[in-house]
C-alpha cells in the first residue's frame, strides 16, 4: 500500500515542500529511506521503528520503502521522523490515508515515541501556509514558533500516540492562538542607552549618522574609551523592525535553533558580537550542512567586531562580499544556499598594540610595531568602512558631570525621520537606505550644485580618493543632509562626510 504525507526541508533559511512517500510491499523484510538524504535522515528508520514499537505499533514483516521527494535536493535534519511514522501507519491502515490529506507534519521522534523539538519550524510553517496547507502538526516544545504565523491552524503534539489520536479524530486538540500581534506590540527597552555615554561628541555623532543611513563604522581609541558601549547602544537608536523584518530575522534564528518558547519572535534589532578568534565559516556561515553565520544572525541589526586587527586576514576578507551584496551564497557540490546578511558593521580597534598611542609617555610601541598593527587590515576592507572616528579617552570629571545627555529615544526620533525620507525616496526600488545606493542611484539622488561639485573635485584631488571612496562619501553626505532636513547635499554635509570618512 502507498501513502504520502507533506513535510518540509530547510535550504538556507527557507523551507521547501517534501512529500514523504511510503510503500509497504511483500518481499525481503527491510526499511529503506531514499531521496538524496543525509546521515541523520537515514538514521530516522531506526528512530521510527523503535518509536512505533514503544508506542504499541508493530511493523509488518515486509519491505518498507520511504521516498523523500523531490529527489534532487539534499535533505538533512530530523524533522522527517514524525511524517515518516504517520505515513507508515497509514500504509498499515492504522490511520486512514484520507485523514492525512492537507496536513503538514514535522518533528523528531525519541525512542520512547516522544515528539522532540526541531530546528527550522518557523520557516516550515510559513512555507506550508504559502503552499495552501490549512493544518500543521508540530512538536509541543515548538509551540512558540508555531504561534507567530497567522491564517493557518497549528496543532501541537507531545507524542506519536497523541498525533495518531488527533489524526484519527479520537482526541481533540485546539489550534494555537496567533501571538504575532501581541509579540510585535510588546513594549521593550534596550539595556544600553546613549544616556550612559558621557563626552564622546564625535563618536555619538558618527553613531547617529551610521544608524540613519545604515553605514559601516570603525572606531579607534584607547582601552576604556567606551567603544564597546557605544557599539552596544547603536541598536537602541535604530527604528523598530517591521513585521516582515521580524519574521525574516526570526527565520534565521529558527534555523539555528536559537528561538525559545518564551521568545518565539525576534523583535529587537539583533546585536551580534564576534570574538577575534572567529573563523571565516563562523562569520559568514557554511559547514558540511550550510548553516547561517554571525553576519546572518546580525541581519537587520549590528555586527560588532572588537579589536579587528586580531581577527585573521581570511576572516575579515570573507566579509567583503556580504558587505557589498547584503547576502551570503554558500556553494556546495550540488546546491547553492543563500543566507540574508543585510547588517551594519561596527568595528573597534586600539591605535597600537599597547593601546596608548599617541600618548608617547605611555606608549611602548615603536613606529614599526604600529605600522605592522595597522597593516593587518587591508585597504579594500577599510574602503568599505563609511565612517572612521576617534574615540577619545573620557576623563573622570566628564563621567561624574551632571550635565544633561541626549538619550537613545531622542536620537532615535531623528533617525526615524531620516529613514522616512529614504523610504519615500527609494519607493519602488529594491533598496531602503542610502548606504545601499549603487552608482545609478547616486547619480540620481546625490546630484551636486556647482559649488558643491567644485568642492568635491578639490577634496577628491587632495585626498587622492578612489572611485569607491568617492561614491561612499556622496552616500554619507546624503544621509547627513537627510538628518539636517535639506533636500540637496550642502557643502557642510560634504565636508563633514569627508572628515568622517578620513577619520584618522
Amino acid at each position: 500500500m502507498f501513502c504520502s504525507v507533506l513535510s518540509g526541508g530547510i535550504r538556507g533559511i527557507e523551507s521547501f515542500p517534501v512529500n514523504v512517500e511510503t510503500d509497504i510491499s511483500p518481499g525481503l523484510p527491510g526499511f529503506e529511506i531514499v531521496g538524496y538524504v543525509g546521515g541523520e535522515v537515514k538514521e530516522a528508520k531506526d528512530r521510527v521503528r523503535t518509536a512505533l514499537k514503544n508506542s504499541g505499533y508493530s511493523l509488518p514483516v515486509a519491505r518498507i520503502t520511504v521516498n523523500l521527494s523531490p529527489g534532487d535536493i539534499r535533505k538533512s535534519g530530523t524533522a522527517f521522523d514524525l511524517p515518516v511514522a504517520l505515513s507508515v501507519l497509514a500504509c498499515m491502515k492504522v490511520i486512514s490515508a484520507e485523514k492525512l490529506e492537507g496536513i503538514f507534519a514535522a518533528g523528531e521522534l525519541s525512542l520512547s515515541g516522544h515528539v522532540c523539538s526541531t530546528k527550522g519550524i518557523l520557516p516550515m510553517i510559513m512555507m506550508a501556509k504559502e503552499a495552501g496547507v490549512k493544518r500543521c502538526i508540530i512538536p509541543s516544545s515548538d509551540s512558540g514558533e508555531g504561534s507567530v504565523v497567522e491564517d493557518i491552524d497549528v496543532f501541537c503534539v507531545s507524542s506519536l500516540s497523541e498525533a495518531v489520536e488527533f489524526v484519527t479524530g479520537k482526541k481533540k486538540i485546539a489550534p494555537l492562538e496567533s501571538r504575532l500581534c501581541s509579540e510585535l506590540g510588546t513594549p521593550f527597552d534596550y539595556e544600553n542607552d546613549f544616556s550612559r555615554i558621557r563626552g564622546q561628541r564625535t563618536a555619538r555623532r558618527g553613531a547617529e549618522i551610521a544608524a540613519a543611513g545604515l553605514h559601516n563604522i570603525l572606531m579607534m581609541g584607547p582601552p576604556g574609551a567606551g567603544k564597546t558601549l557605544i557599539a552596544k547602544c547603536i541598536p537602541s537608536i535604530m527604528p523598530p523592525m517591521s513585521e516582515e523584518e521580524c519574521l525574516e530575522v526570526s527565520a534565521v534564528y529558527s534555523v539555528r535553533g536559537a528561538l525559545t518558547k518564551e521568545e518565539p519572535l525576534v523583535i529587537r534589532r539583533p546585536f551580534v558580537s564576534a570574538h577575534s578568534s572567529s573563523t571565516d565559516i563562523s562569520l559568514v556561515g557554511g559547514g558540511a550542512i550550510p548553516r547561517p553565520g554571525a553576519v546572518s544572525l546580525a541581519h537587520k541589526g549590528v555586527l560588532f567586531l572588537d579589536e579587528i586587527p586580531e581577527f585573521s586576514r581570511r576572516a575579515l576578507e570573507s566579509l567583503r562580499q556580504p558587505l557589498e551584496d547584503g547576502v551570503v551564497h554558500i556553494t556546495r557540490n550540488r546546491d547553492i544556499c543563500t543566507f540574508p546578511a543585510d547588517f551594519m558593521l561596527v568595528a573597534a580597534m586600539n591605535p597600537c598594540p599597547c593601546g596608548n598611542y599617541p600618548d608617547l609617555n605611555r606608549c611602548t610601541c615603536d613606529s614599526t610595531k604600529r605600522a605592522r598593527y595597522m597593516s593587518k587590515i587591508s585597504g579594500p576592507f577599510m574602503d568599505r568602512m563609511d565612517i572612521c572616528i576617534l574615540a577619545e579617552r573620557v576623563s573622570p570629571f566628564d563621567i561624574q558631570s551632571g550635565d544633561p545627555v541626549e538619550d537613545s529615544k531622542t536620537i532615535r526620533e531623528r533617525v526615524m525621520t531620516a529613514h522616512e525620507i529614504q523610504k519615500r525616496r527609494f519607493a519602488g526600488l529594491k533598496i531602503s537606505f542610502n548606504s545601499q545606493m549603487g552608482n545609478r542611484e547616486i547619480e540620481r539622488f546625490c546630484r551636486l550644485g556647482d559649488k558643491e561639485l567644485t568642492l568635491m573635485k578639490d577634496l577628491s584631488s587632495k585626498h587622492e580618493m578612489s572611485a569607491r571612496t568617492y561614491y561612499r562619501i556622496l552616500r554619507l553626505a546624503r544621509t547627513i543632509a537627510d538628518l539636517a532636513g535639506t533636500e540637496g547635499i550642502t557643502e557642510e554635509a560634504l565636508c563633514e562626510a569627508v572628515r568622517l570618512k578620513a577619520g584618522f
